[in-house]
């Protein structure tokens, strides 16, 4: 150890070290005094990967209110949360590169600004289904909240309550859908896993309906299942005691991505139904399965997960009623393809017939710029607001929104633009 500590640090960082030393913020945080006396203790030498830890913990943000963007939570959000939670949440298939591709696909283009228009006063509002929300920022389906927080699912439908933001749950959530409309205050979305049984299927969707959830988004990206190598490579460093809520100890989901049925104790939406005469699906769905999940509800219903023009000019004539231009965030096919690329494809393919959601890689306001000028009606996040979900809990989530947010009405302004309805094709370019 003691060879460790004789590495030295350039001047910059030992000002820095001496800085946070006599800092009664070390004091606050709970950090140990002793690694940063040790270091300014240091002789010449190399960098150490101590010395970068110190450093890297001592730069972390400690309130939510700290945060310049969103990208601030993640390193305190990665120290709070489990490591085989933290491989679920930050793992794509097979070499990630998907997740990679989403957010260099926003490189792509550039912004046109305008100059010498009144902005004083902007418009961000969307209508869905006959709700008013005042951005078009939707907090996306992301599945097993309460690996990340205690209150899970919970702290994000207050989180969007507080800022008012559309929410769509997940059909693997740890909170059920009638617990999350009570907490939002207002409708909740639900995104439907396919399950083998239809009898289940009908049951869910009925349950879901009398909730009052006026939306149903059906995911279809994962039907082929995919390869999680960072979740597995993760959870196999993670040495906990897991089965108070995995069977057999394991993390679950498994690699496949489909939903494992066998243990759902953390699961409330997928248990509780009656015994009913199976109805087992003969193969993954179809378009006529779509043909049936409309028939069995009055709730508006979506696809997740459309990347193309066919797929989605077929959509339409089966009926659907909006689309998600989504690729699971990097955790289904792995395409190398950003949803920002696939979006224009899949607006041409339904010829503005019906609205279209984008999410995959949404981490700025510029992003979200981008993707209304390309003609989305809304675009979805995930991580981010986990991130500060297992950061902050509810305040974390609050301040992400607020972020993107800010950041959002800031790109407006810059470009000229006073409502969504004024930003356009002509405000970017390929960059």
């Amino acid at each position: 150890m003691s060879a460790i500590w004789g590495m030295s640090i350039d001047p910059s960082r030992r000002h820095f070290l001496t800085f946070l030393a006599g800092s009664p913020l070390l004091a606050a945080a709970g950090l140990d005094e002793s690694v940063f006396s040790r270091l300014l203790q240091a002789s010449d030498g190399p960098r150490t990967r101590l010395d970068d830890t110190a450093l890297q913990l001592a730069q972390q943000i400690r309130t939510a209110g700290e945060a310049l963007d969103v990208f601030d939570f993640e390193p305190v959000a990665k120290q709070n949360i489990p490591v085989a939670h933290w491989g679920y949440l930050a793992t794509g298939t097979d070499d990630d590169a998907t997740i990679q591709a989403n957010r260099q696909g926003f490189d792509r283009w550039a912004m046109r600004p305008r100059r010498l228009i009144d902005v004083s006063r902007l418009d961000t509002s969307v209508s869905w289904f006959g709700t008013k929300y005042p951005t078009p920022i939707i907090v996306n389906p992301l599945g097993s909240q309460k690996a990340f927080n205690p209150l899970g699912e919970i702290a994000t439908a207050r989180a969007a309550k507080t800022k008012d933001h559309l929410m769509v749950l997940s059909t693997v959530a740890t909170t059920s859908i009638e617990d999350a409309i009570e907490a939002r205050g207002g409708p909740v979305w639900f995104q439907l896993y396919h399950q083998s049984d239809w009898a289940v299927t009908k049951q869910m969707v009925k349950r879901v309906e009398k909730a009052g959830a006026p939306a149903i988004a059906f995911t279809v990206d994962l039907l082929g299942g995919s390869n999680r190598e960072t979740m597995i490579r993760e959870a196999r460093k993670d040495t906990r005691t897991c089965t108070k809520c995995h069977l057999g100890g394991a993390p679950l989901p498994g690699v496949s991505g489909r939903v494992d049925d066998r243990d759902n104790r953390r699961k409330p939406n997928l248990v509780g139904y009656q015994k009913a005469t199976p109805i087992p699906e003969v193969g993954t769905p179809t378009w006529e399965f779509i043909d049936r999940l409309k028939q069995s509800t009055s709730m508006k219903v979506l696809i997740k997960g459309i990347v193309t023009a066919e797929d989605a000019d077929l959509a339409v004539k089966h009926g659907v009623d909006g689309l998600f231009v989504s690729n699971h965030g990097g955790r289904a096919e792995n395409s190398h393809r950003a949803t920002i690329t696939s979006l224009p494809e899949v607006l041409l393919g339904t010829e503005r017939r019906i609205p279209v959601i984008c999410d995959g890689g949404f981490r700025r306001g510029t992003d979200v710029f981008k993707a209304m000028a390309l003609g989305a009606t809304s675009i979805g996040i995930g991580r981010p607001y986990i991130w500060g979900l297992g950061a902050f809990g509810q305040e974390g989530v609050e301040a992400v929104l607020g972020l993107l947010r800010k950041e959002f009405e800031v790109a407006m302004k810059q470009s000229g633009t006073r409502s969504l309805a004024d930003i356009t094709l002509k405000h970017i370019t390929p960059a």
